[in-house]
């Protein structure tokens, strides 16, 4: 059933393609087309999804599958740390949910589908899924064959990674496909990351696989659209016609696994350090602005700040009023703080704080790479993917920054302009 948050929703659309619009190269070339088949394209993924009952009962079975891949990740990292995981407690416990840690949660549940990943790859299971909807992109979004397998490549294996498999189209790209690869990789999330996410919402929001699922895989006509919409395309585009580089082959399963897991490693590693890091400047941002006056009778913070300031933002993406400063304070934490930061702080909202619509709303903004620690990840992987184009990719950086973090806000305001029995059950 319609009602006034659906509406606010669809203004939510309007805003979000007229700030893409405002810092546009050039303003008299809209894309029209696109900005309607994009939006087409998220609908029909949505309804197709969640709509026909076979595929509700696909997305139900993977909410079933990360269930069992997170206990099954459970029993190795026990194995491993013992009673530090979870695992049989030589004390008394006071409070059972001070059990759940980042590092032995979380992170594992990275490494073990970084390896699962590779091993589908060498099976060709994710090659395939990724050149099917390399396909859909290529065939709706009006996108050359490189970009499309690129943008493909980018929801399943992350922001870097998806380039990789078109290394050497990378030089003959147009500034404004490099510009689209920037911005759909942090638009969408990875594999491994869409598990560690669901791992966290379970909890909190039902089905939340589904939905992580289904968030990374709509965002990415967003990210096209916003892309295109900021850097338009230019004049001649080359045909060309979508390959896989060599760089991701692997001699056997064992080889794949093997690779997975070093390549697994070095993305927990990174997630860590940057959690680390970001939450330590936080903390010195914060004791820096202890010494302001009291406001409301609370003390001036980071997060409080952000929440001011992005409130208006998540109130255009369907949310009420009354919970839009919490719900702004999630979309500043996941540009300040990581995507990880923002998903455990709403994981650990009491029931009360936000309704079950808002949550899933902002699990589907939340659900995107674009964030501070994204920008030094980007330069750094095309810095070494394509070198000779470094100095573009310093140029473009924070605007494909701002294209994906308002991707990610355009599929929020798709979910919630869409009547909320759709997702009931699903």
């Amino acid at each position: 059933m319609y009602g006034p948050l659906n509406a606010q929703s669809l203004l939510g659309l309007l805003v979000v393609m007229g700030l893409c619009w405002a810092v546009s190269e050039d303003r008299r070339r809209f894309p029209w087309t696109l900005a309607i088949g994009a939006v087409v394209v998220q609908l029909l993924l949505v309804l197709l999804l969640f709509g026909v009952p076979q595929a509700r009962a696909v997305l139900q079975g993977i909410g079933q599958g990360v269930d069992g891949l997170s206990a099954s990740t459970a029993a190795g990292t026990q194995f491993v740390f013992g009673y530090l995981a979870g695992g049989d407690q030589p004390y008394a416990l006071n409070n059972p949910q001070a059990l759940f840690v980042f590092a032995f949660k979380v992170l594992p549940v990275i490494l073990v589908v970084c390896a699962l990943s590779a091993l589908l790859w060498h099976l060709k299971i994710l090659k395939w899924i990724t050149q099917g909807f390399g396909f859909v992109f290529e065939k709706t979004l009006g996108l050359r064959g490189p970009p499309a397998l690129a943008v493909a490549a980018t929801i399943f294996m992350g922001q870097v990674e998806g380039p990789i498999f078109i290394r050497a189209y990378l030089d003959r790209l147009s500034r404004s496909e490099l510009f689209m690869l920037m911005s759909v990789g942090m638009s969408c999330v990875s594999g491994s990351t869409m598990v560690a996410y669901a791992t966290i919402l379970k909890d909190s929001l039902p089905n939340a696989a589904a939905h992580v699922l289904t968030a990374s895989l709509i965002s990415a006509p967003a990210g096209v659209l916003l892309a295109r919409i900021i850097v338009p395309a230019g004049a001649v585009e080359a045909a060309g016609e979508a390959g896989f580089s060599d760089d991701k082959t692997y001699d056997s399963a064992i080889d794949a696994v093997s690779h997975g897991i070093g390549d697994g490693l070095q993305v927990v590693l990174n997630v860590a350090a940057t959690l680390i890091v970001f939450v330590a400047f936080v903390a010195i941002a914060d004791r820096l602005l202890s010494i302001a006056p009291l406001v409301q009778g609370r003390p001036v913070t980071v997060e409080r700040g952000l929440g001011v300031i992005f409130s208006p933002l998540a109130w255009c993406l369907g949310v009420p009023w009354s919970e839009a400063p919490a719900a702004g304070q999630l979309l500043g934490v996941k540009m300040v703080l990581t995507e990880f930061s923002a998903f455990i702080q709403l994981g650990h909202m009491p029931a009360g704080a936000l309704s079950e619509r808002t949550r899933m709303i902002m699990t589907y903004a939340l659900c995107g790479f674009a964030n501070i620690g994204s920008v030094g990840i980007n330069v750094s992987g095309f810095g070494v993917l394509a070198p000779s184009r470094r100095a573009e990719v310093l140029g473009l950086i924070w605007k494909a920054l701002m294209a994906g973090f308002l991707a990610t806000c355009m599929t929020a305001s798709v979910i919630g302009a869409l009547p909320s029995s759709l997702f009931q059950g699903g």
